[in-house]
């Protein structure tokens, strides 16, 4: 990748993150340009695993309210390193969020006998480490995104142009990486497509948001069956920066997220030796694995080692198992256990180490499925298929228990992707036309009775099929993409292609026009406001009445 899309601020992965499926818990870590605006973007540390930060009390205060991480502190994808902020950047930060509780400190200080103050700096650390505790367990308590679902989400910016330029140039789904830097889309024309996250957002400086243009393209050279990211991505580490796509007739590609570049490649072949092509792709948690769906069959690549090598796990045994192509994947959170989804209608959950079969879900949906998502404390397994109504939420304790079932409009054989929130508690999906349905998991029946869950909010994001939607994994940031294959309608007598060749344009064009939007679209759905303003301000005031030779008001 050029310059332009490279390593720094304005590459095409630029910040640091954790994935929710390493560890079971959401992202706790932010992006260095999350600093407070007036201070421009954070610096990177020196070569090497940057020391432990600390912790600023106006991030703690941000965090409430959806704007950055929960926390600062979490693994590097080695699990040694941390990211830091700039020096003194902490400080500055403690001092605008919060003056009073440094005066607070400094009387302390000054009054009393030695003890007293001892006692005072002892009980103030306390309840610091006790704040930083409570915050440390929020993230898991899925409360530091700060979801508002109360009213539609707010439409940021999006990337429309960029698929105008070939005839049907429809999305086929959106992927945030996982740090959250940018943002991975796949489309007709068989172009992933890599977008960095505006930099207006961190500043709340919506109206200045341009179109957002793709700082890479990588282009396949067949249709695009799945593709997917390296759970441990971390832009502040460049080997950790690539993601993996599968295309019919072709190997698995593994590119470098920073060049746009193919790195390695994977070459699964058939019982005849012939190359085929894997229908669904996904890396385990550890991202030491890259497991690939074909027929009747699961083939486990090591990332370290691309070639042909692999471990082949039949799904049908004896004539006993899943049947039918593997078409999805997921990774308990909690457990060493993965879910397959076939196009034979139902779902398995295997052991990890030697790929046994653990458990066959019942066939209830209607069509092959699409998609599977596990909820943060691996208890419910989430199922969607093609041309199914319905998105059924499985509770695995009891196996082949229907907890709740959610209802959407899909009427096309294209995958409908959907999304949970890192708490697990928000559930979003798009449908075929164009709505994005949010339902409220935590307002299920305890009792577990089986009934149709209504949705809390429900609003019109694109006026095509909204094929794909992602939660940020730290901030109260959507991503939705839309489109669709379009058929022409048939004239209704010959009279009609005479007349629509003297309009100029044509019946049928024209409703295709009006029918397609192909497009990549963010949405915000936090507090409307920045939530450190105040602060701002009371430091802005309280430098001006210390500043030398400027009068008091």
């Amino acid at each position: 990748m050029s310059d332009s899309a490279g390593g720094g601020e304005s590459g095409g992965v630029a910040a640091a993150g954790q994935d929710a499926e390493a560890d079971g818990e959401p992202p706790q870590q932010a992006p260095p340009s999350l600093c407070p605006p007036e201070q421009g973007p954070a610096e990177t540390t020196e070569d090497g695993p940057p020391p432990s930060p600390k912790r600023s009390r106006r991030s703690e205060e941000e965090q409430g309210d959806g704007v950055t991480a929960q926390e600062h502190t979490a693994a590097s994808p080695q699990g040694t390193g941390e990211l830091q902020l700039p020096e003194g950047a902490d400080q500055r930060a403690e001092e605008a969020a919060d003056p009073e509780y440094l005066t607070e400190c400094h009387q302390n200080g000054d009054r009393g006998p030695a003890a007293a103050a001892g006692e005072e700096e002892t009980r103030a650390e306390e309840e610091e480490e006790h704040g930083d505790e409570e915050a440390a367990d929020s993230p898991a308590a899925g409360q530091h995104l700060d979801l508002d679902f109360s009213q539609n989400p707010s439409m940021l910016t999006g990337s429309w142009t960029e698929y105008s330029n070939f005839p049907e140039n429809y999305l086929k789904g959106c992927k945030w990486a996982p740090d959250g830097s940018c943002i991975l889309t796949n489309s007709a024309d068989n172009v992933l497509r890599v977008y960095n996250l505006p930099p207006e957002i961190y500043s709340y400086s919506w109206d200045s948001i341009p179109e957002m243009s793709p700082v890479l393209r990588m282009a396949e050279g067949d249709t695009v069956y799945d593709y997917c990211w390296f759970p441990k991505m971390n832009s502040l580490e460049p080997d950790t920066c690539f993601l993996a796509s599968s295309s019919r007739d072709n190997p698995v590609h593994v590119w470098d997220a920073f060049y746009g570049k193919v790195r390695a490649s994977f070459r699964p072949y058939n019982h005849l030796d012939e190359l085929t092509a894997a229908h669904s792709l996904r890396f385990s948690p550890d991202g030491e694995r890259l497991y690939c769906g074909f027929d009747k069959m699961v083939r486990v690549f090591c990332t370290e080692r691309p070639g042909r090598d692999c471990e082949e796990r039949p799904t049908v045994v004896k004539k006993q198992g899943q049947s039918g192509i593997i078409s999805c994947f997921a990774f308990s959170p909690c457990q060493s256990v993965y879910a397959c989804g076939s196009y034979s209608r139902c779902a398995g959950l295997y052991c990890c180490q030697d790929g046994a079969l653990l458990a066959l879900l019942p066939t209830r949906h209607h069509g092959g499925l699409t998609h599977l998502l596990f909820s943060p404390d691996g208890n419910y397994l989430y199922t969607g298929g093609r041309k199914d109504p319905e998105i059924l939420c499985w509770d695995l304790r009891d196996p082949g228990k229907v907890v709740f079932s959610l209802k959407r409009n899909v009427a096309t054989n294209q995958r409908i992707y959907f999304d949970l929130d890192p708490s697990g508690r928000y559930l979003l999906s798009g449908d075929t036309e164009g709505v994005v349905s949010v339902w409220d998991a935590h307002t299920a029946p305890p009792d577990g009775n089986e009934e149709l869950l209504q949705p809390q909010l429900r609003f019109q994001a694109h006026w095509d099929c909204t094929n794909g939607i992602s939660v940020h994994p730290f901030m109260p940031i959507l991503a939705t993409s839309s489109g669709q294959r379009q058929f022409p309608w048939p004239t209704d007598s010959e009279g009609d292609s005479a007349s629509d060749t003297e309009g100029g344009g044509g019946g049928v064009a024209l409703q295709q026009e009006i029918r397609q939007d192909n497009a990549l679209t963010l949405w915000w759905a936090g507090p409307l406001s920045p939530p450190a303003e105040e602060s701002r301000d009371q430091n802005t005031a309280a430098a001006e009445e210390e500043a030398p030779g400027v009068p008091s008001v």
